[in-house]
């Protein structure tokens, strides 16, 4: 990830580093300095380089002789929660300081290098059609048109509206918790038999966005949920009822612990950011849970899925310094886990209590968990 970027005589000075320890700093997108990965990656580093000037812009004048500055940053590097305190030297003279904490890190652009131009060949051409089917408005309300299209016709025209609504109010979540935290979105696609996405341009900066991007789609079908609940109670229609329950029963569905749904995306961020020994607990914890779910509550499809979910916290811990992104802090960690078990036991609660009316329909989703 970027740990700092500033501007000096005109170009970027940029730092990059992770967890790991590494750090990698560039001038003009040039390497010049590195420090290798380490056990501790908290604490001090120090970067020294050199660089050659063909000429100086003053006051006075451009002066024309070449000259060799000695560069020297300083950063004190803290990861929980998230601090850079930098100093820059040339020539041992102070030139610029400060500090950088996790909101600085969640609002900056991503940096991406240059792209070179390419000759034309079979993989430019399939490149240039993904970036068409981004842009396109057109393929976008096609795609929508042939998903409702397709589930009208295998199951009712009912049906098909109520699903392409469940769908557009769960990646309408997604989409508003991207412009929360400044992101450029395409949009909503809709795709038959894979249900939807939202994509967005640019890349998130830190775990926390992704968790929250993540979970808003989840939260967004419970709130539509609720509201079929509050319409049933005001008119006692058992068709509302059923539609609570249906639309509970796919927004739990993709808080399922398994890539690439959105579950396993939190599930993902939250335990990159865990030490060896939370990650071993939150582990057992899942494993214990799944037992009580599967032999004490009978939820057995969830119970599976749980084991799943457990294997996934250590495959991703295992893997979290191979990402740019900041993790969370013990409190982000503590809410994010909170937050999305919460929204978990809603879904299935709406769904117990529909299932507990004694009809068969509202009872066919329990029976799917239990299943």
């Amino acid at each position: 990830m970027e740990l700092l970027k500033i501007d000096y005589l005109g170009q970027p000075l940029r730092v990059e580093g992770s967890m790991a320890g590494w750090q990698e700093l560039f001038w003009n997108n040039e390497l010049v300095s590195q420090k290798p990965a380490s056990a501790t990656s908290n604490g001090q580093y120090v970067h020294e380089f050199n660089i050659q000037l063909n000429g100086i812009k003053s006051d006075e004048g451009y002066d024309n002789t070449p000259k060799l500055l000695r560069c020297r940053i300083q950063l004190d590097v803290q990861w929980q929660p998230f601090e850079v305190v930098y100093k820059l030297y040339v020539d041992d003279e102070l030139m610029e300081d400060g500090k950088r904490n996790y909101k600085d890190i969640e609002h900056q652009v991503p940096f991406e290098l240059p792209q070179t131009k390419r000759t034309f060949s079979l993989v430019s051409l399939t490149t240039f059609a993904v970036k068409l089917f981004k842009s396109t408005k057109t393929i976008k309300l096609a795609l929508a048109g042939a998903s409702l299209a397709v589930y009208s016709s295998l199951f009712s025209l009912t049906f098909g509206v109520v699903l392409f609504i469940s769908l557009m109010f769960h990646e309408w979540g997604h989409v508003l918790a991207m412009k929360h935290f400044g992101l450029k979105t395409r949009g909503i696609y809709l795709i038959p038999f894979f249900g939807g996405f939202a994509m967005r341009d640019e890349k998130v900066n830190t775990r926390w966005q992704a968790v929250v991007i993540a979970l808003m789609g989840p939260c967004f079908g419970l709130l539509l949920s609720l509201l079929y609940m509050l319409v049933y109670g005001m008119t006692g229609d058992i068709f509302f009822a059923a539609l609570a329950s249906l639309n509970a029963l796919l927004n739990l569905f993709t808080l399922f612990p398994i890539l690439p749904l959105d579950g396993g995306h939190i599930v993902k961020n939250i335990s990159a950011s865990m030490d060896i020994k939370t990650v071993a607990v939150v582990g057992l914890g899942v494993v214990g849970l799944a037992g009580v779910l599967g032999f004490g509550l009978g939820l057995t499809l969830i119970a599976l899925l749980l084991l799943v979910g457990s294997a996934e916290i250590m495959v991703a811990w295992r893997k979290r310094h191979d990402s740019h992104l900041l993790g969370l802090d013990h409190y982000g960690q503590f809410f994010a886990a909170v937050w999305y078990f919460v929204t978990v036991t809603c879904l299935i609660g709406v769904i117990w209590f529909f299932a507990g009316m004694g009809d068969d329909m509202l009872g066919l989703p329990l029976r799917m968990l239990q299943s």
